[in-house]
């Protein structure tokens, strides 16, 4: 039975679950490292741990997890761990899957801060404190763009410059990759169908949201681009948005790049529409807040239009999976997406979809008689991560 932590270090916060090979044991998060007050709760089995004093490094997080494992004789220390798994948001061109982490995977991952600052620093610091804290222990990282590294040239390339383009790695590279590998080989599996000859659109649709097509089980075209910011509106990123718009505002509003970033990724989306980030307060409000309204509608609509896309764009579609928080429990907004689709292929049943479970890790919700089946699947980008670190570790 392998031992296997999984790891996602972000700037201020580290989230782990920990698994026997792919039996979950204990998870846990320690948010606010570096603050005056932080706070970590921990999770086995029905207890609960909570600490909440000033936690200054991610070493000390680490360090807490594990006393909070070796306290629940779970394991003695790190150094029995047969592999640490961490997410890593960006492998720029350099990662076309997960690899055990050795020296110049350090360096590549290094280089491609440059492409995602906040998120890749945080996320090597997980991996060089891990392997400061117990140096026997395999490390694996997962890379969130690696999936998308099989999409063709003309789907990845910009229309710009291609000097600057290729001298400052300008391109789509596409996020949420771990998730839509993950839910596209489980309905490929739920359909008895060669995943090498699966096709299917994913729709990982979450606080942050992207859709994804997939031919012979991989991915061909996903709509974030250079960053997690184009595509899908989300909580509070705007999605695609002419880049002009952006222009005028610097000028009439004199707002330097950081402003401008500031805006597009954390002041846009859904919660400048109607002021929640949150689409379960949105589904409360829609009907007597007509700002909720909008905002329910314009995120529908973008969803209902890069799924009409790939359509086009994939020469036959399998299957419609929704997964991540909206996609696997918003019944509302599969609706909104679905209804009225029947001529591209998917007739949706309302009923089915009414009546989902999130206990159940799979369900249907379109008609027995649809030519594409539509999948809610429930994703699990930890699980995902677990099982790359026991297949490398073999």
């Amino acid at each position: 039975m392998k031992k296997i932590l999984v790891l996602n270090s972000g700037s201020s916060s580290l989230k782990f679950q920990f698994f026997n090979d792919t039996d979950m044991i204990a998870s846990g998060a320690v948010e606010q490292i570096g603050e005056s007050k932080s706070s970590a709760k921990f999770v086995y089995k029905n207890e609960d741990v909570k600490h909440n004093h000033q936690i200054k490094d991610h070493k000390e997080a680490l360090e807490l997890v594990s006393s909070f494992l070796k306290d629940k004789e779970i394991l003695k220390d790190f150094s029995e761990l047969d592999a640490c798994g961490h997410r890593v948001v960006h492998g720029g061109d350099k990662f076309f899957s997960s690899c055990i982490v050795d020296d110049k995977a350090i360096e590549n991952i290094k280089e491609a801060i440059k492409l995602a600052p906040l998120h890749n620093k945080a996320n090597l610091d997980g991996i060089l404190t891990m392997k400061a804290l117990a140096s026997n222990v395999v490390n694996v990282a997962v890379f969130d763009t690696a999936f998308h590294q099989s999409m063709p040239d003309y789907a990845y390339t910009y229309a710009i410059d291609k000097d600057l383009a290729a001298k400052h790695k300008i391109r789509r590279y596409g996020f949420h990759g771990t998730s839509h590998k993950y839910v596209s080989e489980l309905a490929a599996k739920y359909m008895n169908k060669d995943i090498n000859e699966f096709n299917a659109i994913v729709l990982h649709l979450g606080n942050g949201a992207s859709a994804c097509a997939i031919q012979n089980g991989k991915s061909v075209d996903t709509s974030m681009g250079f960053s997690p910011l184009e595509g899908l509106v989300m909580g509070t990123r705007c999605g695609d948005i002419d880049p002009a718009a952006l222009f005028y505002l610097a000028d009439k509003e004199n707002l330097d790049y950081k402003a401008l970033d500031t805006l597009c990724n954390k002041k846009s989306g859904l919660v400048s529409l109607c002021g929640y980030n949150d689409m379960r307060d949105i589904d409360e409000t829609k009907t007597t807040n007509d700002n909720s309204r909008l905002a329910f509608d314009v995120f529908a609509y973008r969803v209902r239009k890069y799924l009409g896309a790939y359509m086009a764009v994939l020469p036959r579609v399998d299957a419609v999976i929704f997964t991540a928080g909206i996609g696997q429990y918003d019944d509302k907004l599969r609706k909104a997406v679905l209804s009225g689709l029947e001529h591209l292929g998917i007739s949706f049943d309302e009923a089915k979809n009414n009546a989902v479970s999130p206990k159940n890790e799979i369900e249907v919700i379109s008609k027995d008689d649809s030519k594409v089946k539509v999948l809610r699947i429930n994703t699990n980008e930890e699980l995902a991560i677990a099982k790359e670190c026991i297949k490398l570790i073999k």
